[in-house]
C-alpha cells in the first residue's frame, strides 16, 4: 500500500476539478492546470477531494499510485499558491537583470547571456545578485531555474556561480606550496 496514494487530496474553496477524455483539469484563482491520467490508476473527483485508487494488483499501477497522487497535489498547490525558486549569484561582476520577457546575465563570458522567459514564467530580479522564479507549474518553474543555473554552476573552490537558495557548496581546499 502506498503512504502517500492512500491519503486523498484535498480541494479548497475556490478550486474546481473535473476528469474529461483522459484529463484532470484543475482551475483555480491563479489559473488553470492539466493532468494526462495514467491508465493504471482511477481517479474520483468528491466533494472537496480527489482520490487517486491503483485500477487493478498490478506491479505497475501500485508503482503510478503514489506519484500520480503528488501530480494531482501539485496541480492544486499550483493554482492556489503557486511555485517560487530563488536562485543567487555569486562572482565579482556576476549579475542579473530582468528586461520585459528577457533576462540578461552577466556571468564572466565575453558576452551577456539572454535567457527567454517562457510563456506562464515570471522573473524578477529584486537586486543584481538575486533571481526569483515563480508560476504555477511546478515543473515548468524547476526546469526554468535548473536551465539558468546551467550557466554557471557553483564551482567548489571559491563558490563561484549561480545557486539555489539554501543549497550548500560543498568547498574544497586550495593547492598547498
Amino acid at each position: 500500500m502506498s503512504r502517500i496514494g492512500k491519503k486523498p487530496v484535498v480541494v479548497p474553496g475556490g478550486v474546481t476539478a473535473a476528469v474529461a477524455d483522459g484529463t484532470l483539469t484543475v482551475k483555480g484563482p491563479k489559473g488553470t492546470l492539466t493532468l494526462s491520467l495514467a491508465d493504471h490508476v482511477t481517479y474520483e473527483v468528491g466533494e472537496g477531494c480527489i482520490s487517486v485508487q491503483p485500477a487493478n494488483d498490478s506491479k505497475q499501477a501500485r508503482a503510478f499510485w503514489g506519484m500520480q497522487r503528488t501530480l494531482v497535489q501539485n496541480l492544486v498547490t499550483g493554482v492556489t499558491e503557486g511555485y517560487t525558486k530563488v536562485l543567487e549569484i555569486n562572482g565579482v561582476g556576476y549579475r542579473a537583470t530582468a528586461q520585459g520577457k528577457n533576462l540578461k546575465l552577466q556571468l564572466g563570458y565575453s558576452h551577456d547571456v539572454d535567457f527567454a522567459v517562457p510563456e506562464g514564467i515570471e522573473i524578477k530580479t529584486p537586486d543584481n545578485t538575486t533571481i526569483e522564479i515563480s508560476g504555477i507549474d511546478k515543473q515548468k518553474v524547476g526546469q526554468v531555474a535548473a536551465e539558468i543555473r546551467r550557466w554557471r554552476k557553483p564551482e567548489p573552490y571559491k563558490g563561484k556561480g549561480i545557486k539555489y537558495r539554501g543549497e550548500f557548496i560543498f568547498r574544497k581546499e586550495g593547492k598547498k606550496k
